[in-house]
């Protein structure tokens, strides 16, 4: 039986890297819907190849562009166009899988469609559960949707877990989860240094290639702290229980350390295919194109603990999850809201945290009830974060 599927996000890294993985398994995938922003030339070219029955761009004026493009190529391909056409071909009744790949805030309605709809949700968009872990877990939950991660951390926990870890950690023998983080490329330069770092020399990560919000994201370790929030929604666990360990080699994606003493870790090379292809295949294991690990190779693995001095990103993320509510949700959109600022060089690298601590103590942390209050708060924190800036915060 051919498995039907949405890539959402299919230009970005996590697209292309699930195309790659789609092409050595044509056999068994089928490619309903590709959608993205506004990158026409990479869509048309997807479209070109793998014939989806649907392609969306989010803004109008790039949907135009490539539904011309695509008539006059003689593609049955049907364009769609805006946030609704994102959860139309996320929770479509012919769609078997969706792959959760947009960055930030802007997967949350159609990945929660997805899980409302009972697909299996492959997701890349941490994101999501950052700011509606409750509502999201509470869907996927009432539909039997399968929701199986692609961030490589938590990919490796999900495969280092027992398969009833659902029952509760502490009942199957879990004592906590060891999240592994490069430390990225500041992780050793002169604190008085971060100050006039550039976006070029952020975005250049030693170890993975990543879209430049992620790789800013993961320079102040403000992906780090996501990942913690969203650990603590995928299995059924707090803050105090997920640790992050600094492992500068990202040989070991992450671990899970047992009640007997024993730690289970998942080892590869650093290649978003290897978690795209373990999701795509589950509960068999495919063939992801990514060559096996040499040990020798490597010959030593590093460990430290994290700097919350250098890295106060993480220590807001870990506060947020503490506090609950749509606290993590305000973190997450005043830091969109200052990545996007230090990108565009309207601030420094070390205003970002500043910015986001900003937000946090502008706009009240609620309850997370709906997910109107959700993207209510969302909208404040991204005014407050906004207001920062013009005031010169930082």
């Amino acid at each position: 039986m051919t498995v039907k599927l949405t890539i959402l996000g299919a230009t970005g890294t996590i697209g292309v890297n699930t195309l790659d993985v789609v092409a050595r398994h044509a056999d068994r995938f089928e490619i309903f819907a590709l959608t993205a922003n506004a990158n026409v030339e990479g869509l048309f070219e997807q479209c070109q190849t793998w014939n989806p029955r649907y392609a969306v761009m989010v803004q109008e004026e790039a949907a135009a562009q490539l539904a011309a493009r695509c008539h006059a190529a003689g593609l049955a391909t049907e364009v769609l166009a805006g946030t609704a056409a994102l959860v139309t071909v996320a929770a479509h009744a012919e769609v078997d899988y969706v792959m959760a790949g947009i960055v930030g805030a802007a997967g949350l309605l159609p990945n929660l469609a997805a899980a409302q709809a009972g697909k299996r949700v492959m997701l890349a968009n941490k994101e999501s559960l950052v700011m509606s872990g409750h509502l999201f877990m509470d869907a996927v939950r009432e539909s039997g949707a399968e929701l199986l991660p692609i961030d490589s951390e938590h990919n490796a926990v999900f495969q280092c877990m027992p398969a009833d870890f659902g029952r509760g950690l502490p009942t199957v023998g879990v004592e906590r989860i060891l999240l592994t983080a490069s430390g990225g490329p500041f992780r050793t330069v002169p604190l008085e240094t971060l100050r006039t770092v550039t976006p070029a020399q952020a975005v250049a990560h030693p170890n993975w290639v990543m879209g430049r919000k992620i790789s800013v994201d993961s320079a102040t370790m403000m992906n780090k702290g996501l990942e913690v929030i969203e650990a603590c929604w995928l299995f059924g666990t707090g803050p105090d229980e997920v640790e992050v360990v600094i492992h500068p080699q990202s040989v070991i994606h992450s671990m899970v350390q047992y009640v007997d003493g024993s730690v289970l870790a998942q080892l590869g090379n650093p290649d978003m295919r290897t978690p795209i292809a373990y999701s795509l295949g589950w509960p068999e294991r495919v063939d992801s194109g990514v060559s096996a690990l040499d040990l020798f190779a490597v010959r030593k693995l590093d460990f430290e603990e994290p700097d919350y001095v250098r890295f106060p990103c993480l220590r807001l993320a870990k506060e947020a999850m503490a506090r609950g509510g749509t606290a993590p949700a305000i973190l997450n959109a005043a830091n969109e809201v200052a990545v996007a600022a230090f990108l565009d060089e309207q601030i420094g690298f070390t205003d970002i945290p500043k910015l986001v601590e900003h937000a946090l103590e502008r706009v009240t942390a609620r309850e997370a009830v709906d997910l109107e209050r959700i993207l209510a708060d969302d909208a404040a924190a991204r005014a407050a974060a906004q207001q920062g800036i013009r005031d010169g915060v930082g």
